[in-house]
């Protein structure tokens, strides 16, 4: 145990603060870390109910996202969950269980359809009004399979798609959501509160949605496994969108067996007829002869194992690892958590192949940023069309771009919408030069980054008989800053995303007690052999375990007061643990009461940047 450690359980077990207090709460919350399956099997037994299970959450919720520390990733807790939770306890009663998922509460995203009370926001009041008519598709197959859908959670705005100066994890309507591993620092976006939300056992599992890294990086942030399917894997009808190209639902979940069981109920193994991408296949498969697998497996826990690694053979790449810009390069420490999370993978059996030493270029699709922009005004214009009752129902991205300016004072408090601008001047057809990306046109673009994909993703997997290729996700979370936005240095979700390819981020270990994780990547379809490779990271490493949450006020929180604050902190510790002595409670009894009672084109590494969080 380091000192740091162990001062940190010193100043919890004294009960200075309530903040101080924050870990022992986490140990008195009777489902901390619980799984799916041990979940299902007390739920088997008759020693739980889903209604106790939903009501748990909701009471957590109150009491650490939007009271206490103050996480705010839950922008609206479902009116109908504990009816939902009862129904399933019902049924269970009757000896039917719809699925793995059964009575689980699941958040999702604030931009995946409910047709229920619940809004569909993206977080933008311009879609703030009545709700969905209908639900998405994964928000059916939950109902289906007889999840209890507890509630929305924040994310950045527009899935981080309005402009290059966004803040991560901030919404018009859900304001800033913060990091549980301390408050002060970003869940990274876009999927800032499902991933946080996820970390901070306000559900059992949460959804997001990923175009380029807003599943793994509120993943590698918030110390939880982040999956994003293959793009067509899930369907996104119902779903407030950017790119049909590269858009996908995911998991955040704490483990990756629970990722697994949730893939397979909100995946959609077939065409589901609202999606087109449901019966294809992503832009990497496309023109390569290769088709949509007749086998997709109905239940992904089966690939699970507690010793994947072994015999594997996974390609390492560190480009961008040092950083996007030159002028702010990778912290030491950083580099060496890195370095220490890829040598695990060797401990548990698996050889590295370097492929930096072979070529192969991982920057990402070259056409995305254009891609993007392309698909954004006419996939949002599909969309508003489903919709009634809010502002932009029936409308286009001109009139999203005119409300935000008529209610800046609610929409663009802290940044712009140069993004959303941008988007919308761009020439109508799909072979017409865009000057603001050098006259290549939309269908070059595409060209562009099937090849990048074909050239060096499936190129390394192929060549070098590889099971995957990893690195590190992103940097760690950085803090909050409402003045000059993101502190993105390195994030490598593009290797996947301009070919619609997936990803499993896996926590992998921590620096300064803010955690880091590392991604496997895979060709389209892949997913059976990635949660295995995860499975037996997770298991050989268990990164979470020894990282856990501690809603600390700001992280790091050693070494960072001066002495007189550190004098009085100790009056303080030791007139409290008097206080705890002679009580003789126990000092978890303790801190839960006390907790419960305290309620143009832009330069290179710009666009780089931008395009890591969405």
């Amino acid at each position: 145990m380091t000192p740091r450690m162990a001062g940190r359980i010193l100043v919890t077990a004294l009960l200075i603060s309530p903040l101080a207090a924050r870990a022992q709460t986490e140990d008195s919350f009777p489902f901390l870390e619980a799984t799916v399956a041990q979940l299902q099997a007390r739920m088997a037994s008759g020693r739980l109910s889903s209604e106790q299970l939903t009501r748990a959450y909701i009471q957590r919720i109150h009491a650490l996202d939007s009271n206490g520390p103050g996480v705010n990733s839950v922008m609206e807790i479902n009116p109908d969950a504990l009816a939902m939770a009862r129904h399933a306890d019902a049924l269970r009663r009757q000896g039917q269980v719809l699925g793995p998922l059964h009575g689980i509460p699941v958040l999702l995203k604030g931009n995946i359809d409910t047709g229920d009370r619940m809004q569909t926001t993206a977080g933008s009041f311009a879609l703030q009004g009545a709700p969905p008519a209908h639900d998405s598709t994964v928000a059916a197959n939950l109902r289906a399979g007889g999840a209890v859908i507890l509630g929305k959670t924040n994310l950045s705005e527009w899935a981080n798609f309005r402009s290059f100066e966004s803040i991560s994890g901030w919404s018009g309507i859900g304001g800033q959501t913060n990091n549980p591993y301390g408050i002060d620092r970003n869940p990274c976006g876009s999927s800032s509160g499902s991933g946080a939300a996820a970390s901070a056992n306000f559900a059992t599992v949460s959804l997001g949605t990923e175009t380029d890294g807003s599943v793994v990086c509120p993943g590698n942030a918030n110390g939880v496994v982040g999956l994003k399917p293959t793009i067509g894997l899930t369907s996104r009808a119902g779903v407030v969108p950017i790119s049909h190209t590269q858009d996908t639902v995911g998991v955040h979940a704490r483990t990756v067996a629970d990722a697994a069981v949730t893939l397979g109920v909100i995946q959609s193994r077939t065409s589901d007829g609202r999606d087109l991408a449901t019966g294809g296949v992503p832009l990497g498969w496309q023109g390569t002869g290769k088709t949509r697998p007749t086998n997709i497996p109905t239940d992904y826990t089966k690939f699970l194992d507690p010793n994947g690694l072994k015999g594997a053979v996974l390609g390492i790449t560190r480009q961008g690892l040092n950083g996007f810009d030159s002028f702010v390069p990778t912290p030491a420490p950083v580099t060496a958590a890195v370095e220490a999370a890829f040598k695990a993978l060797t401990d548990a059996g698996a050889t590295l192949v370097d492929l930096d030493t072979l070529g192969y270029n991982f920057s990402g699709g070259p056409g995305e940023l254009l891609v993007l922009c392309y698909d954004f005004r006419n996939d949002v214009k599909a969309y508003f069309a489903t919709r009634t009752g809010v502002p932009v129902a029936g409308g286009t991205l001109t009139d999203a771009i005119a409300f935000n300016s008529a209610h800046a004072g609610v929409e663009m408090p802290y940044f712009n919408q140069d993004l959303f601008e941008a988007c919308n001047s761009m020439a109508p057809g799909p072979d017409d030069p865009q000057p603001a990306f050098g006259g290549m046109s939309y269908n070059q673009a595409i060209k562009a980054d099937h090849d990048f994909t074909v050239n060096n993703v499936d190129a390394a997997l192929n060549a070098q008989h590889l099971d995957a290729i990893v690195s590190a996700t992103d940097n760690p979370a950085w803090a909050t800053d409402l003045v000059f936005g993101d502190h993105f240095i390195f994030g490598t979700s593009s290797i996947a995303a301009a070919g619609g390819y997936p990803i499993v981020q896996v926590p992998a270990g921590e620096v300064f007690g803010v955690p880091l994780g590392i991604s496997f990547f895979g060709t389209a379809f892949s997913e059976p052999k990635l949660i295995k490779l995860a499975s037996g990271y997770e298991a050989f490493t268990h990164a979470r375990a020894h990282n856990l949450p501690t809603f600390a006020a700001t992280v790091p929180f050693d070494h960072i007061k001066g002495p007189l604050q550190q004098s009085s902190e100790d009056a303080a510790a030791a007139q409290a643990a008097a206080a705890v002595l002679s009580s003789g409670a126990a000092p978890a009894a303790q801190a839960a009461a006390a907790t419960v009672a305290s309620p143009s084109q832009v330069a290179g590494a710009k666009v780089r940047k931008a395009l890591h969080h969405l």
